[in-house]
């Protein structure tokens, strides 16, 4: 009889989803041309789901914020992945609290789009600590921002 064949070791759904640490290291660095293009597209994006996640966060509480998160995290991560730097997080974080801050400020008649509630203070602060989390994350690049490593 045959011996069973030896199951490879099992990983946890955290390394299943995102990667191991070398894993992500290993991976080829894109061209600066499309990074720089993904830099101005996350920026964008992070604007967008910005100004998304403020009005699905009062529309659905408590689940549109947890909805509202989700998009965020993964647009935090999406840059850092897709660019492989931290300045692929820092983009959508920047667009991200540039549009924060133009929803914060009340209008002359009055009108908000985000209150000084429970869901509306979910949203911001939880959104900022995800994108110090994903900015911080290891990435395939030296320790300055958007600047590649050398080869390996």
């Amino acid at each position: 009889m045959s011996k069973p064949a030896a199951r490879p070791p099992r990983r946890p759904p955290a390394a299943v989803v995102l990667g191991t640490r070398e894993e992500r290291l290993a991976e080829p660095q894109p061209p600066r041309a499309a990074r720089i293009a993904a830099y101005a597209l996350f920026f964008l994006l992070g604007v967008a789901v910005s100004i998304c996640g403020s009005f699905v966060q009062a529309l659905w509480p408590p689940a549109g914020v947890l909805l509202a998160l989700a998009a965020t995290a993964a647009t935090f991560y999406g840059g850092l992945r897709v660019t492989g730097t931290r300045l692929g997080a820092g983009m959508p974080v920047a667009g991200w609290f540039l549009a924060m801050l133009l929803l914060i400020v009340p209008r002359p008649e009055g009108d908000n789009v985000l209150w000084s509630n429970a869901t509306s203070l979910a949203w911001l602060f939880a959104g900022s600590v995800l994108g110090v989390i994903c900015a911080t994350l290891p990435t395939r690049t030296s320790w300055f921002p958007g600047v590649p490593g050398p080869p390996r």
